[in-house]
Parts: structure tokens; sequence; C-alpha cells
């Protein structure tokens, strides 16, 4: 029991937010390279050279530079075992990305110091303050000329509404960068030495023995700025960082590997191991021996070769072991899990144990949905339930080659699990239509069903609509029309896609009778 302890209190488990091009895939690799898990970082769009970051694995993720699914990475630094989610920055795939914060303990927010707090940043943001998740800012691409940085944390401390300590300060900024006072560790980091430099200070914050960088105007403004921080800015509380009040601020260049090392071990010290989570029968205790789990994203063709599933959940509790038998909590059906791997992007090893706040790997036949609960004790329950996304953006599909239609099918039918597209059927004729929240989707749809199926699909936009399931087993099929579309989901259940507000409106007026809803409030 007590080595149990242990191991879930030495696990970090955290995700990285951000707007897209701030960074955020390139400190992932940065921190892979401390953890000692790659030798060499990737660079996200050194298309050239043949080196890609590795937790872009998807071949359109290579080609385009972006991250367009999550990817979870596993590395152990200084005793403590780190589980990172790289997750998607584009507002086209937030679904994912959501589903991904309900997985993890903390956050890590990317801030580029040119642009600061962006649209999608802000969302994320939000999605992480409703749920309490103590966050961890990093302000990106110092080596670059970007805004002042006190101008930074007060447009963080008024955007975002949450309170802000820099752990470390900026000597300089842009051409002019020359490294971190860091405030917590008490010594000043020098940028572009030919060695990694680190100047002590003394009790009073100065540098205990002569350096040239005091006669830099920089550096006398940074000191400057850090009386005013002294003075006048939040006090350190490890309390209120725990409660998701107060972010600790680090600054850095991630793409030159500058302060990537002081902010992993920081966030180390402070980011908080396995929580307690709700649940059906109350919240469970990540120290109980018995196995809990939840799966929050499943993805078809991780390895194209051999048309594999991975359902990968998250351990609430207790410890995994391959071969264990467990409860599928939704169908009540007792389940062997023997075949169980851990990941570094597309690269796996089998595992054969792992504990309360490790993320592992499933093989999947088809048995798992996304929000699916795994139980390995007697009491079987169900962990809240993970945000489902009404679709907005509509079109028809149909394959390009009829004689590929088995392809087509099985294709489509996989792809729809992993939860990022939602598949309909025409109530009277069968026709295939897919529903996004975003056009990306579609697009990234149509490159996997031709890479990883070899089918050339049709795409007919139909433009955004408004869908909303229908509380009933039968409805009748004349309500269906051009304003109001009568579709079946993959569950078979019965859908309206309404043209716009107007004829929603129109349709509840005419049937009062009929109940409409929206996925979230699912009672299935």
């Amino acid at each position: 029991m007590k080595k149990l302890q242990e191991e879930v209190l030495s696990r970090r488990t955290f995700a990285i937010i951000s707007h897209p091009d701030a960074g955020k895939t390139t400190l992932t690799e940065k921190l892979l390279l401390f953890g000692g898990a790659i030798r060499e970082a990737g660079t996200v769009k050194a298309k050239k050279t043949g080196k890609y970051a590795t937790s872009d694995w998807m071949e359109i993720e290579k080609q385009r530079g972006i991250s367009v699914t999550s990817s979870v990475l596993q590395f152990e630094y200084n005793d403590i075992k780190v589980n990172i989610l790289d997750t998607p920055g584009h507002q086209d795939f937030s679904e994912d990305t959501y589903r991904t914060l309900m997985a993890v303990d903390s956050a890590v927010m990317i801030i580029d110091a040119a642009k600061g707090i962006e649209e999608q940043t802000l969302k994320l943001f939000k999605v992480c303050s409703m749920r309490g998740i103590p966050i961890f800012t990093f302000i990106n691409k110092l080596d670059r000329q970007g805004r002042p940085p006190l101008e930074l944390l007060s447009e963080l401390e008024e955007v975002l509404g949450i309170q802000s300590y820099p752990m470390n300060w900026p000597i300089g900024m842009g051409q002019d960068f020359m490294g971190i006072y860091d405030r917590y560790h008490s010594r000043v980091e020098l940028f572009k030495t030919k060695e990694y430099t680190k100047l002590p200070l003394n009790e009073d914050g100065q540098l205990q023995e002569s350096h040239e960088i005091e006669e830099s105007p920089v550096y006398q403004q940074a000191l400057e700025e850090i009386e005013l921080l002294n003075e006048a800015g939040n006090p350190f509380s490890k309390e209120a960082i725990d409660q998701g009040q107060l972010t600790p601020v680090f600054f850095g260049s991630a793409l030159n590997l500058f302060g990537v090392q002081t902010f992993l071990e920081t966030y180390l010290q402070f980011a908080p191991p396995p929580k307690g989570r709700n649940s059906t029968s109350g919240v469970v205790d990540p120290l109980s021996q018995d196995f809990s789990g939840f799966i929050f994203k499943i993805q078809a063709n991780m390895n194209p070769a051999h048309r594999d599933r991975i359902a990968f959940i998250r351990i609430c509790s207790g410890q995994f072991e391959r071969g264990m038998s467990v409860t599928l909590a939704r169908t009540g059906k007792n389940i062997k899990l023997s075949q169980s791997t851990q990941f570094l992007a597309d690269d796996r090893t089998t595992v054969n144990e792992a504990v309360a706040g490790d993320i592992i790997g499933l093989y999947d036949t088809g048995t798992y949905q996304i929000g699916d609960t795994l139980v390995g004790g007697k009491n079987t329950f169900e962990f809240e339930r993970l945000p489902q996304f009404t679709p907005e953006l509509f079109v028809k599909v149909t394959a390009k080659n009829a004689l590929k239609q088995k392809h087509f099918h099985k294709g489509m039918q996989q792809l729809v699990q992993e939860g990022a597209i939602q598949l309909f059927k025409t109530a009277r004729t069968d026709e295939y239509i897919l529903g996004a929240v975003g056009q990306l989707q579609f697009e990234v749809f149509e490159h996997r069903l031709k890479n990883e199926y070899n089918v050339d699909i049709l795409m007919e936009p139909m433009g955004s609509k408004i869908a909303r399931w229908v509380d009933a087993d039968k409805v009748d099929e004349k309500l269906s029309s051009q304003r109001s579309m009568l579709v079946k989901d993959r569950y078979s259940r019965f859908v309206f896609l309404f043209e716009n507000d107007f004829a929603l409106r129109w349709f509840q007026e005419k049937n009062p009778a009929i109940s409409l809803y929206q996925p979230m409030e699912d009672r299935s």
C-alpha cells in the first residue's frame, strides 16, 4: 500500500494549452529532450531536414506543421513520472482538447510574448478555470521583440481574471535579450553565452560577484521592474496555485531551449499529484487500492499497417496490471485488459503496470466509447460525463469509386468513433452526412480516408445547421423538410438539422409536443 501511494504521488499529468503557433509543440519537444525521452528535438516545420516534432505523429500534422490530435507523451525527470498531453491549438479541434483537459491535474499555458492573450488561449483557460485546474504560464519567444513584460502581466490578469506571480523576469527582449532574473532560485541565467551561465544573487537580490551585465541598461531596467513587483505585486502562495487562483509565470524561449529546464524543475515542484475525481458514488480517492479510470480519447490507425484502434484511459485510482479484469460500467460487462501500451507519440511499448495519474492505451476492437468508466473493485460507478459538442457545419459525403464502398464504410465507422466528427444518415435515403465544429475537421477526415483507407471521397457542403436531438423513439418522417431535415446519428437517435434560428423556433411552435435537446443534455 505504501509503495502504491509513493508511486501515485510521484505522478504529474498536465496538458499544454495555447493559441496556434505560440510554441506549444516546440516546448513539448524541449521538455522531452530534458526528460531524456528523445535525443534531438525535431522542429515543427523543418520539412527540408525531415525532422518533425515528436508529438506531431500523424502524416497531415507533419505536412502542415500543426497539431490536430492530442498526443500522449511520457518520461521521467528527477524521480517524477511526467505525463504530457500535447493538445491541438486550432479551434476546429477544441472538442478533443476539452476532453483532454478532463484527464489532467494541471495545465501549462503558453503565451506568445508579441501577441499576448489570444482567442483560443482564452477559451481553453476558461475550461481550466471552470474545473479549478492549476495553471502555470510560460511566456515564450523572448528572443524576438515582443510587448513589455509588465503589459503582458497586466493583460493576463485583466483578461483572464487570475492573479500572477512571475517566478523569473526577462532581462531585455529581442536583440537585447540577455537572459532571465530568476526570483525563485535567486540567480541570473544568461542567454547566448558559450556555456550555460548561472550567476547567484545575494539576500538583497544583487549579484554576489560583479559581472559586466551590471553595466547594461536593460539589466538596470529589469532590476527596477523587479523592485516594483516586490513592492506591489501579488504574494507567492502555493495554496492559491493549487486552487487555480494564482498562476506562476515563467519567461523564456522554447526554440532556443532557454528557460525551459528552470520551468520544468519549478513546475514539477509545485504542480499537484493526482487528485480525487467526482463519480456517481462520490469522490474517488487516487490513493485507493481499487483500480478505476475513464476513456477520454479514441484514436484509429496509430499504426495504419495493422488498422489498430487505441482507447486512451486516464487511471484515477489504484494500480493497473496487464491481464487484470475490470467492469465496463456502461454495460456491466467484465473485460480482461491484456493488451496495453504507453506512448511517446506513435512509438509505443507494452506496459505491465501503471498507477493513478498515468495515461495508458488499451487496444480496442470497438468495445469502448469516449467517456466510458472502467472499474476494478466490487463497487461499480461512473465518472463525470465528458463534454460533447453539437456540430455546426455539415457535409454530404460519398465515395468517388463505387468499388471502394467496403473500405469507405469501414473508414467512416472507425474514424467517427474517435469523436471529432459525427456521422448521420438521412432518415429516408440513408445518405451519409458528416457534422463537425470546424471546417479543418473535414479536411483532416478526407486526408485520413485517402491515406489510411485508400478511399477518395466527394464532399458536398451543406453549410451551417442547428442540430437538435429528438427525445422520442419514433418521429413522423413527414416532418422532415429542406428547412428541418430529419436524420439519424450513429446510435440511431433522431436528429433535426435546422436551417437557422427562425426554422428552429417555427418548428417548436408548430410541434410543441416534440422535445428537442443537445448532446450535453443527452439522457441515453
